[in-house]
């Protein structure tokens, strides 16, 4: 005797199970969570994904934007001013510009302090804390700097491109200021503030001088640690009328 329709078994591979009132079958609780936390997941990733791309690429672009706006104040009020002499800095809006060939980075308007509100305009600050920097035109110590590494600018971002010998040039209002790389550290405690001393013995110095010294994060990225630079004055040269550049900026 042939099964009625009610009692009809299900074909091979049919799956049974509790259906809805339109005939479908329900998604149980569990599916339903593992759908929600997918989208969840996903929302996540989004949103990471953005602000990777705020932190790396937009905060560099409006740090550049505010950077060039502070840069051309400083020199349209170095054009308003007399000829001087080399200790005409501008404390307030700027001392003047970083030119470091090996990293590719055009100029860098340096100016006084090295807070986040002040390397996040996209430049280079002078420390005044915890050991005060000594300025290009003193007769001796240690010319001091830090910058972003990413973000905001990345002034220093290519920090590790530079090699003993070459050329780290300030400009200021009156004078080039041209230093030569001769050590380099390129791990240290970001709390190794023996960097910056004015006579820097980790760089190997054991007398007074004129030295620059770089400082970034690192590695690459991260702000664990501490990436340093060092440089001696080698020569001071006179600005002309035309700002003409020094060789080693050529």
């Amino acid at each position: 005797m042939s099964a009625t329709r009610d009692e009809a078994a299900p074909a091979d591979g049919a799956a049974t199970g509790p259906s809805g009132p339109n005939g479908r079958p329900r998604r149980s609780r569990a599916a339903g969570f593992v759908a929600f936390l997918g989208e969840l997941l996903i929302t996540a990733g989004l949103v990471l994904a953005l602000f990777v791309v705020y932190s790396l690429w937009w905060t560099n672009v409006v740090a550049d934007h505010e950077a060039g706006r502070q840069g051309d104040r400083v020199r349209d009020h170095w054009a308003q001013q007399p000829k001087g002499g080399p200790g005409a800095l501008d404390t307030k809006s700027g001392i003047g510009f970083l030119h470091v060939p090996a990293m590719k980075n055009g100029e860098v308007l340096v100016r006084k302090g090295t807070s986040t509100d002040i390397l996040n305009d996209g430049v280079a600050g002078y420390y005044t804390d915890p050991v005060k920097s000594a300025l290009p035109q003193d007769a001796k110590g240690n010319f001091t700097l830090a910058a972003h590494r990413d973000g905001h600018g990345a002034k220093f971002h290519n920090i590790d491109k530079l090699k003993k010998g070459d050329p780290i040039v300030f400009e200021s209002k009156d004078r080039w200021y041209v230093y030569r790389v001769f050590a380099i550290l390129p791990q240290t405690s970001k709390y190794d503030v023996e960097v910056l001393d004015q006579v820097p013995d980790k760089a190997g110095v054991k007398k007074p001088g004129r030295y620059i010294t770089l400082t970034t994060c690192t590695p690459v990225y991260t702000s664990t640690y501490r990436y340093i630079v060092w440089g001696k004055l080698e020569r001071v040269d006179q600005v002309d009328a035309e700002r003409t550049l020094p060789a080693e900026l050529r």
